[in-house]
């Protein structure tokens, strides 16, 4: 069906682009607060009343259809690395691999020392491999399931788990945000990285302080000794726990390393562990397929354990990528109808001076984490907006590089339809909400730089032979 156009298209007035977000806050808040429901079809509800405004503009329906389409192409890879991840988990869990990684994780790793160490060790591994994502789905499902051995709570975790994972992600040479970064703002990439230390050490060393008193004070009453050793027989009882079962995740992690993209790593590293599974644990190609398929199921007879160890496959991905979907609908057609601009262009008129401009970006990329719900809109977007603000002020492009990052990157897995955030829960089986508290580093690192705007501390001015020549451009 070809609906009609009501006119001839008109750019929208402020109040007919804020419509649609007023509306998805709307629906979300009382389809997850009052309803309990999942956000899929409250934003199913908000991309239709997206759509409509735009008809009202004068888009006819194949524009908006092809915004909507458009949307979808950007979260593409994502979805395709969340059903790698999915049989990932699933083959890693029946060739026993993420068991010896949790076997491992309950004997050196105490309640008191958890979150530090979680953070810590997905710093590093996110750090060496540039991406939250294969650090998460891969270390973080290990850390996981030693942390509900330990009886540590799983929001802390998860957040102690996103907090590393994004410092690396943020600080990596080889993350594909910390290029994208200062090649939309104009700036170089190793300038950018050493500039991002101000925020981003400061933020990290008191992310670890509050990580190290939680797990002063929220260590188990009772050390679950007991447990923590009949929790341990039942995996040697269960699988044979050899040190070969490492492999999987040390050729994922040198695969990304060594610049191999992360949807091809992810899928060897799911392909080696099937074959631990049929060399260390007997188990059939059809069982490794069903694995792979529709996860895991441990059997083992305890339920500590089988809760543990039962997840994974594609099959389990599938709500989360139908997420994605409707989300990047909502900010296809947003993006389609120029009612994203007419919102950035108001946002503009109100940065005039260092710090607004500064607190304009944060507040820019968390909007645009949360409406056009992916991680590299959040950049791309606001840093086409503000390139030529930064110039104007008299500011180094690094400045601008630096902001997308603390907000744009650090905010998207706080938001449970985001891209990001979508995947985190399907990995760590933690909401975003839940582990939004905790996720220091993520919250406390765009409130630095901030703070960085208002004092303008850090902030390098524009070098004046480069702003005259970027002006006679």
């Amino acid at each position: 069906m070809n609906f009609p156009s009501m006119q001839i298209d008109r750019e929208a007035r402020l109040i007919e682009a804020l419509t649609p977000v007023a509306c998805l806050i709307a629906f979300l808040a009382y389809g997850i607060v009052a309803l309990d429901i999942s956000p899929h079809l409250p934003l199913i509800m908000g991309a239709a009343v997206a759509a409509l405004m735009g008809w009202r503009l004068g888009h006819r329906w194949q524009s908006i259809e092809q915004g909507i389409i458009e949307g979808i192409k950007i979260s593409l890879n994502a979805c395709l690395i969340l059903m790698a991840i999915g049989l990932l988990i699933g083959t890693w869990l029946a060739g026993g691999v993420v068991p010896i990684m949790v076997y491992y994780g309950l004997k050196l790793l105490t309640p008191g020392i958890f979150l530090v160490a979680a953070c810590l060790i997905c710093s590093v591994i996110s750090l060496a491999t540039g991406s939250s994502w294969s650090t998460a789905g891969t270390v973080g499902v290990a850390l996981i399931g030693v942390a509900q051995g330990l009886g540590v709570p799983l929001p802390m975790v998860a957040g102690a788990i996103i907090s590393g994972s994004y410092f690396g992600d943020k600080m990596s040479p080889l993350s594909d945000t910390t290029n994208l970064s200062p090649a939309v703002a104009g700036a170089e990439l190793f300038e950018h990285i050493r500039h991002m230390v101000y925020t981003t050490v400061p933020s990290y060393l008191i992310a670890l302080v509050l990580y190290a008193i939680l797990g002063f004070y929220n260590t188990p009453a009772e050390s679950g000794a007991g447990d923590l050793v009949d929790l341990l027989t039942v995996l040697e009882q269960n699988f044979n726990l050899s040190f070969i079962l490492l492999l999987p995740p040390l050729l994922v992690i040198f695969m990304v390393i060594f610049r191999i993209p992360a949807l091809p790593a992810l899928l060897a590293g799911g392909a080696l562990g099937g074959i631990m599974g049929m060399v260390f644990q007997g188990l059939s190609l059809h069982e490794i397929f069903a694995a792979a398929q529709s996860g895991y199921v441990s059997e083992t007879g305890v339920k500590a354990v089988d809760e543990l160890l039962t997840r994974g496959g594609l099959e389990s991905m599938m709500g989360t990528i139908a997420l994605i979907l409707c989300a990047m609908s909502f900010g296809g057609i947003m993006e389609r109808t120029s009612m994203l601009a007419v919102i950035a262009n108001a946002i503009l008129t109100v940065a005039t001076s260092t710090g607004k401009l500064v607190g304009s970006v944060v507040l820019t990329c968390y909007g645009m984490n949360f409406i056009a719900p992916d991680q590299y809109l959040s950049i791309i977007v606001p840093g086409r907006m503000y390139k030529n603000a930064f110039q104007k002020a008299g500011l180094h492009p690094k400045n601008l590089s630096r902001c997308l990052e603390d907000a744009g990157t650090l905010t998207s897995p706080l938001v449970p339809w985001n891209t990001c955030g979508a995947f985190m829960k399907a990995a760590l089986l933690v909401d975003p909400f839940s582990y939004l508290p905790y996720a220091f580093l993520n919250l406390i690192n765009p409130i630095i730089s901030i703070i960085y705007g208002i004092t303008g501390w850090t902030m390098v001015p524009l070098d004046q032979k480069i702003r005259n020549q970027k002006s006679e451009v």
